[in-house]
């Protein structure tokens, strides 16, 4: 008989321990700890068919020949951004994201749309019929396209060698399982053994895996910390199910850059690639509103315009209310009290609710004076000039404070007609103001820029 044990394992972190514990000492999540068998005899190790191993030799540094890293061409402009320009042979790719957002949506459609490039999508989550219904409102493209419904990892293996496919596509991380650990799918154990596995399998066959992972309540990735650490790249897919928009951000990317920013909208036929998100984020027309203000932003090295929306109101209870969609609550706290303090706007007694439209996300600064002027046009009821825009960071002391790319901000606006452009002062120094085509008004402090607004 097999000599086995059980040991209790963290389901947040991987953390071991041989009876069970109510809050984890590693990461102090409270009842994370399941039990999990663990098998003492030696495990047969998982064979990669078809691709041998070779015993590698340490070399010079210098002795290194270093090529180019080819890449496959997605034929989705969003993803080869986000990936850096495509994506590479032997690389190992993790997407997560909530439940219902589109990651499967977006990966088959990636791989419907892939010419000349045979493709296996195995899933654990889904039969092949209902891959095929997907398939067909996607509008099947790609004809050298194989699925297989499988949860067993050593079954992917031979799937994969009597398919030779050139990318190999895993649906959900979380369903496979190797019969060399005793655990259920899903455990800590489970995932970080598989994940081993189709990392040795991508660096030794030099074909690139797509995983699709889950995420917790708390957002990030289900599953052992260590998950993220295995892959080359981590994508997450975010967005309000409520909107149309997606948006897929690098987490990690060790063939790229991690600031890069991909949106999609999605539609009936699936996902579509937003190239100019400024015009889905911008209202038509906001003539006559008060608390609405144009902001230029940045995600990654994409410019976009977003409209900021603010409603102040007395407060009907004794505690005013602050709520801020899209936009860091705390740092919306610290510019109220900027307000305050250094503008001598009376907000304390008053209720704050503000929006970035089309349910984004944007975590860049320079949209701290678009926020400011939009709270305080809501406060007063005088609504802001329709052709106005603005970019700069508040400061604590109530100085406009210089952004980084610039010339790119105000192309931006200028392209989507603009007339006025808010800076902040440090900025013109270093513009080439001979190919502005747009009046840039240039402020010190808080107080100057209100005062250009609400000049009536």
């Amino acid at each position: 008989m097999a000599k086995t044990k059980s040991v209790y394992v963290c389901q947040n972190c991987g953390v071991s321990s041989p009876k069970w514990i109510g809050r984890c000492p590693s990461c102090g999540e409270w009842n994370s700890f399941v039990e999990e068998i663990v098998n003492k005899e030696p495990a047969i190790k998982t064979q990669i068919a078809g691709f041998e191993t070779t015993v590698q030799k340490p070399v010079l540094i210098t002795d290194v020949e270093t090529t180019v890293e080819s890449r496959i061409d997605t034929n989705n402009n969003e993803l080869n951004r986000v990936l850096g320009g495509g994506l590479v042979n032997g690389s190992l790719v993790l997407i997560g994201g909530e439940p219902g957002i589109g990651k499967s949506t977006l990966v088959l459609q990636v791989v419907l749309n892939l010419k000349d490039k045979r493709t296996l999508y195995v899933s654990g989550e889904e039969s092949v019929n209902q891959l095929k219904l997907r398939a067909e409102r996607l509008k099947f493209k790609n004809p050298d396209c194989y699925i297989v419904s499988e949860t067993s990892l050593e079954q992917v293996f031979v799937h994969v060698q009597n398919v030779k496919p050139d990318l190999v596509i895993i649906d959900s991380i979380q369903t496979i399982t190797t019969e060399n650990i005793e655990s259920s799918p899903g455990s800590v154990s489970q995932v970080r053994e598989c994940t081993a596995a189709l990392l040795k399998f991508c660096k030794t066959s030099a074909i690139p895996v797509l995983l699709i992972g889950h995420i917790n309540k708390e957002g990030s990735i289900a599953g052992p910390k260590v998950l993220e650490h295995i892959v080359d790249t981590v994508l997450q897919f975010e967005g309000d199910q409520h909107y149309m928009y997606r948006i897929l951000r690098p987490i990690k990317n060790r063939f790229g850059s991690t600031s890069e920013l991909g949106i999609f909208e999605m539609q009936q036929s699936g996902l579509r690639e937003v190239s100019n998100p400024s015009e889905l984020l911008l209202t038509q027309n906001h003539e006559g509103l008060s608390g609405v203000a144009i902001a230029s932003a940045i995600e990654g090295i994409r410019p976009f315009l977003i409209e900021v929306q603010s409603l102040v109101s007395s407060a009907a209870y004794g505690i005013p209310q602050r709520s801020s969609t899209g936009f860091d609550l705390r740092r919306l706290n610290m510019l109220l009290a900027v307000l305050e303090k250094r503008a001598g706007f009376k907000l304390s007694q008053k209720d704050v609710f503000m929006n970035l439209a089309g349910g984004i996300k944007v975590n860049d600064p320079a949209i701290d004076l678009a926020v400011i002027s939009a709270i305080l046009s809501s406060s007063l009821d005088l609504a802001l000039e329709t052709h106005v825009c603005m970019a700069g960071e508040v400061g604590l002391s109530g100085e406009i404070r210089p952004i980084n790319r610039i010339e790119q901000r105000i192309h931006e606006a200028e392209k989507l007609g603009f007339k006025k452009m808010i800076i902040p002062n440090t900025n013109l120094k270093s513009l080439d103001l001979k190919k502005i085509n747009i009046e840039l008004i240039q402020v010190r402090k808080v107080e100057e820029a209100f005062r250009v607004l609400f000049k009536k």
